[in-house]
């Protein structure tokens, strides 16, 4: 495969190849009505091939001389053609090669210069050698814009699955993102392509497309399945070590996974794809932090041989970001996504909307995301995530088994609502924009029709953007509303929110309520959740004292507040979910949440220094049971995650608590 671009002089060289190429086979039809070939100069006489080239008034002898005599753009050409598989014909130590197939040739380098150029990337699409005409140039740069690779990438992908239908493409080709999550973070890092064969060529492994998690996923892996006479195991050989990836009964859950590793072979088995990730992302732990850098992909490393036999203890095992109060790009959101991965975490709750800001768009209340959007804590330029934008991550947190929980808080914490529809206020005059911290001034008039038109369209349109059952409203800190109208508010508001097939979570406030046991309820600071446990419903646990991400590790922390606590990693976890809430026995514990509030948080690398290493600590407390944690030997193992979360590039705490590695 020709390398990449990877320094401003290579570029310079491609780009200069593709201008003196393009004139140099431009069509004429003088030169074509001579011979259909045309030399490319590799050893032997050019003086014949460069004649005819200088007819062309446009080329000076010279300048294709020096072309030619230069090494880094002949050699662009030169391999260029060698890839292509060109047939030529040697006349006097000269090969000769047909015009058309040149003219490909220089629009791959065109387009491995410039990967917007969308006329060479369709003449690529069409060519017959290509043998991918009924391909358009659309969807290949979709998918590519979707993956994060080179168009060239794409079509080479597309090429190694030709004869299959659209579908089974792009299933692939959202398979083999999963696959490269495992070997990059924030910048490609090897050839998807070869992953793409891999992918197809191997039987067994491409079940793991389940991670879409819909009807239609299921089907086109039935589909692939037929095509490519899969078997039941997926096995990767190398030499004679092997990887085998293995559908079977394990008796660890849906999420569980069997590893075996021996001199010879390392087998996962599982029920299903994510309990194969999830065996995945443990080899990957096991494997030294050096496995995190592009480097180590062309070394040999090792691992140590034994059997795990490992699920998870809680189904809910999740983080919560607040890009409400400062605004996160989807970019770095879906970084944080890969970090919850690692650690087999399977929910990112997303609070899209308080009195700061409101970040997503809702195409039937437009002003939300044009006024309400622009603000953030401190005056910033705050933001919003487009459908399409939230759509993508979404389908990107899917394909690493998290699940994205939408949350809109209502009906308090609104003032960014407020402040783009009077209509929603008693009073119809619409709220100034807001950019402090404080909590419990705003709330919509519940008394208004429009509010519940407003609240429908908004869980419609959010429902519809994800295939996750549940929809977040919120519920807490409400301060300008009555009990009981409240307590009305958050029923009807339950009743919407299951008119559109979805589920209601909401803070621990909503408990007093007459809710479904289908509800749920995720448990902050003191409050009724004992009543929805009784009533049959499942709690998440946050404990503010405990899981507050954003409350500062000690005094001296800059970042954070600490109105619940100062939370060191030892305070995040020495405490027992399963006895935690009195009246809320284990079985009503859905699972354990961290939520990071951003009031101080301004970047990525703030989030990053706030959430870890505390978000290991939940991972532990949502994975292992009881009876197998122990601090002394957590704080033993989390030190040796010193070294791979530095190889990541995260900004996390250096916890005095913790013996780190170096």
């Amino acid at each position: 495969m020709l390398p990449g671009p990877t320094s401003e002089e290579w570029i310079a060289a491609l780009r200069r190849a593709v201008e003196v190429q393009r004139k140099v086979f431009a069509g004429h039809v003088g030169i074509e009505a001579r011979t259909q070939y045309e030399g490319v100069g590799e050893g032997g006489d050019n003086t014949l091939v460069i004649d005819r080239l200088c007819e062309d008034d446009g080329i000076g002898r010279d300048e294709v001389a020096v072309f030619y005599r230069t090494n880094a753009q002949s050699r662009v050409l030169e391999d260029t053609l060698v890839r292509f598989d060109v047939p030529y014909q040697v006349i006097g130590g000269t090969k000769f090669y047909e015009r058309a197939e040149i003219r490909d040739a220089i629009a791959y380098l065109s387009v491995l210069a410039n990967p917007a150029d969308t006329v060479s990337l369709s003449r690529i699409l069409n060519s017959p050698r290509r043998g991918i005409g009924n391909t358009s140039e659309g969807r290949v740069l979709a998918w590519a814009n979707t993956m994060g690779i080179t168009p060239l990438e794409a079509i080479e992908g597309v090429e190694r699955v030709r004869g299959l239908g659209t579908a089974a493409i792009k299933a692939i080709g959202r398979f083999a993102e999963l696959i490269v999550s495992l070997r990059e973070r924030a910048e490609r890092r090897g050839p998807v392509a070869e992953l793409l064969e891999s992918t197809l060529s191997e039987s067994g492994y491409i079940e793991a497309l389940e991670a879409e998690r819909t009807v239609e996923a299921e089907g086109r892996i039935e589909n692939l399945q037929e095509l490519v006479g899969m078997a039941g195991e997926f096995d990767v050989s190398s030499g004679r070590r092997r990887v085998v990836l293995a559908r079977g009964a394990t008796g660890l859950g849906p999420e569980g996974y069997d590893l075996t590793i021996s001199s010879g072979a390392v087998k996962i088995t599982a029920e299903s794809a994510a309990g194969l990730f999830y065996g995945i992302q443990t080899i990957r732990q096991l494997l030294p932090s050096s496995v995190e850098h592009p480097a180590a992909l062309s070394r040999a490393l090792r691992i140590p041989a034994g059997q795990i036999r490992d699920g998870p203890r809680f189904a809910w095992r999740g983080a919560m970001l607040d890009v409400s109060r400062h605004f996160l790009s989807a970019g770095d959101v879906r970084g944080f996504i890969d970090l919850l991965a690692l650690y087999k975490m399977n929910r990112l709750h997303l609070h899209l909307s308080d009195d700061q800001g409101w970040r997503i768009e809702i195409k039937s209340w437009p002003s939300l995301t044009a006024i309400g959007g622009l603000g953030e804590v401190g005056g910033g330029q705050g933001g919003f995530y487009t459908q399409d934008e939230f759509r993508e991550i979404v389908s990107y947190a899917a394909a690493r088994f998290i699940t994205i929980v939408p949350e809109i808080d209502m009906p308090g914490h609104t003032n960014a609502a407020l402040a783009s529809y009077g209509e929603l206020s008693c009073d119809g005059i619409a709220r100034a924009p807001y950019t402090g911290i404080r909590v419990g001034f705003s709330a919509l008039c519940v008394e208004r029709d429009t509010v519940y038109r407003f609240v429908s369209d908004v869980v419609r349109e959010i429902g519809a953007l994800t295939p996750a059952p549940w929809i977040h409203i919120g519920g807490d800190e409400v301060e300008k509303i009555s009990h009981d109208a409240y307590r009305a508010f958050i029923e009807r508001v339950q009743g919407i929110v299951q008119s559109h097939g979805k589920q209601m979570i909401g803070w621990g406030e909503i408990s007093p309520a007459n809710l479904s046991p289908a509800t749920i309820v995720q448990h902050w600071k003191r409050d009724s959740s004992f009543v929805h446990a009784a009533r049959g419903g499942k709690v998440i646990l946050s404990p503010s004292k405990k899981l507050y991400l954003d409350m500062k590790y000690d005094s001296a922390t800059v970042l954070g507040l600490k109105w619940a606590a100062l939370i060191d990693v030892r305070d995040s976890y020495d405490w027992e979910p399963g006895v935690y809430l009195e009246g809320v026995a284990e079985s009503s514990v859905l699972g354990i949440e961290a939520p990071l509030w951003s009031e101080t948080l301004e970047k990525r690398s703030d989030f990053e220094y706030m959430a870890f290493p505390r978000l290991a600590v939940v991972a532990e407390l949502g994975w292992s049971a009881a009876a197998n944690r122990t601090w002394e030997n957590f704080r033993l193992r989390l030190a040796a995650h010193g070294p791979r979360l530095s190889a990541l590039g995260v900004n996390f705490y250096r916890s005095p608590q913790i013996p780190w590695l170096q």
